[in-house]
C-alpha cells in the first residue's frame, strides 16, 4: 500500500464559509475557529481538516490491547467542526435550559456545581439527543452530533503519531507518566475527580482534554480493525449496540488514555467518567465507501 498516494476525490481543506451558527469566526495559531453562544455561554468549535492517518497503534506500543490493531490507512473524506473542550456543565445546562429539554437532566455530574469541569454522568443517548438540542436552539441547517471513533483519533492525533498527541511514548503506562502529565488528567494527577477543562497543553489543532478527564461517547459502535484501507469507517449503528468511548478518564492509568485506546458500552450506561464532545458537519454516512475507494486512488 502506498501510504503517499491521493484522494480519489481531494475536498476543500477549509470550510467554504462560516457556517449558519456561527456569532464569531477566524483563525488563530491552531487553525480555523467559531464560537456561538447560548444563553450567554460561548462555546468554541475548531475546524478539522479533511485528510488521512494510520488508525491504531504499532505491535510495541507500550501496554497496548490487542482490539487497537492491525494499524490500517483510514481516510477521512470531509471536514468537520470539534469541540475545542469536552461539553462542560455549564454548556449542558445552557443548552437543556434554552431547549426546554425537560427529557434531559439540567444537572446530571456526579461532581456538582462545577460549571467549567466536564459534564459527565450522561449516557450515550442523552449525548445525542444533546448534539440535536444544540442543533434545534440554533436553528442550524448543519447536523450537530457526535464524532465518529475514526474522527475522534485523526482529530487526537491532529497529524501526528505516538501514544500522546504530541508523539510521545507512553514510558509509565501504570504510573506517573511524564508527557500525559502534561496532556490530561489521569489517576496520578487528577485528585480523584474531573477538573477544569483548558489546564492542560492542547494538541496542535487547538483541542484540549483529548487524553483523560473524562471518556468521550462516539456516535458508532466498535468495529474489528483490518489491514485494509478505510475511508470514513463506521462501527455498528444498530439501535442497542453498544458505542465507542475514547480518551481516558480521570480515574484510569495512563496507558487508558492514549490516543489509540478504545473501550465500548451499553449506549444507556450512566458512569462519572462518561461525557462528550460536540460535532458537527456531514461526517461519515452510513453504508459509506470502504478500502475499495482508497485502492482506486493508488492506481
Amino acid at each position: 500500500m502506498n501510504s503517499a498516494a491521493p484522494l480519489l476525490i481531494e475536498p476543500p481543506m477549509l470550510p467554504a464559509a462560516a457556517p449558519d451558527w456561527a456569532d464569531e469566526y477566524g483563525e488563530d495559531e491552531y487553525g480555523i475557529y467559531c464560537r456561538f453562544r447560548i444563553s450567554d455561554v460561548w462555546f468554541v468549535m475548531r475546524w478539522i481538516p479533511p485528510g488521512e492517518f494510520t488508525m491504531g497503534s504499532p505491535e510495541d506500543e507500550n501496554d497496548r490491547d490487542p482490539d487497537e490493531g492491525p494499524q490500517h490507512r483510514v481516510v477521512i473524506s470531509q471536514g468537520f467542526w470539534l469541540g475545542e473542550t469536552p461539553v462542560t456543565q455549564q454548556q449542558w445546562r445552557a443548552v437543556v435550559q434554552a431547549a426546554k429539554a425537560s427529557e434531559l437532566p439540567a444537572r446530571p455530574s456526579h461532581f456538582k456545581d462545577k460549571p467549567q469541569h466536564p459534564v459527565e454522568s450522561v449516557n450515550w443517548h442523552q449525548s445525542v439527543q444533546f448534539c440535536q438540542q444544540v442543533q434545534a436552539v440554533l436553528q442550524s441547517a448543519q447536523q450537530f452530533r457526535l464524532p465518529t471513533e475514526a474522527e475522534w483519533e485523526y482529530a487526537c492525533r491532529a497529524g501526528t503519531s505516538g501514544a500522546f498527541h504530541d508523539s510521545s511514548p507512553c514510558t509509565e503506562p501504570f504510573g506517573r507518566d511524564p508527557a500525559l502529565e502534561h496532556l490530561g488528567w489521569f489517576d496520578e494527577n487528577s485528585n480523584r475527580s474531573t477538573q477544569p477543562v483548558r489546564q492542560k497543553k492542547p494538541n496542535t489543532w487547538g483541542l484540549f482534554d483529548m487524553h483523560g478527564n473524562v471518556w468521550e461517547w462516539c456516535r458508532d459502535g466498535s468495529r474489528s480493525y483490518s489491514a485494509e484501507p478505510q475511508v470514513d469507517p463506521l462501527g455498528s449503528e444498530t439501535s442497542g449496540a453498544s458505542r465507542v468511548l475514547r480518551g481516558g478518564g480521570w480515574d484510569y492509568d495512563a496507558r487508558i488514555c492514549r490516543a489509540a485506546a478504545r473501550d465500548s458500552f451499553a449506549p444507556g450506561l450512566v458512569w462519572y467518567c462518561t461525557g462528550l464532545r460536540l460535532s458537527a458537519g456531514p461526517g461519515a454516512q452510513s453504508g459509506g465507501a470502504g478500502a475499495e475507494r482508497v485502492e482506486r486512488a493508488e492506481t
